[in-house]
């Protein structure tokens, strides 16, 4: 989890999560640290070329024990990014794993690097 964004009294510390971006040939990858979301606490927009992430992470109570140190904790996520005209929006992709959000932006075909065929000139 990164640094703290804010925290507004009354609601839960707002996070930036950590996350990393790949671009390779077919598009970017997007992975983003998550811990203790669930896929119904998950949202993702996607407005012109604002994409906002936002998250609610919250663990459940454990009764009859002592919390000598937590470290995770009730909080929220919040990212946003702006993505190129590269990116082909019809058909981003998200999946949520083990506390890692993945999406893929997948370039479109024009931005996408292909091969020239070259043709033989006939004299």
């Amino acid at each position: 989890m990164s640094g703290e964004v804010k925290k507004n009294s009354g609601s839960l510390p707002r996070f930036s999560p950590n996350t990393d971006i790949i671009e390779k040939e077919d598009g970017f990858h997007i992975y983003m640290d998550m811990p203790g979301v669930q896929k119904e606490d998950l949202v993702i927009d996607l407005k012109e070329n604002d994409l906002a992430i936002s998250a609610r992470a919250v663990y459940p109570r454990m009764e009859k024990v002592s919390n000598v140190h937590l470290e995770f904790g009730d909080c929220e996520y919040s990212r946003s990014f702006t993505i190129s005209d590269v990116v082909d929006r019809e058909n981003i992709k998200a999946t949520l794993k083990n506390g890692v959000l993945e999406m893929f932006l997948p370039k479109a075909a024009k931005a996408k690097p292909r091969k020239i065929e070259i043709e033989v000139a006939q004299d």
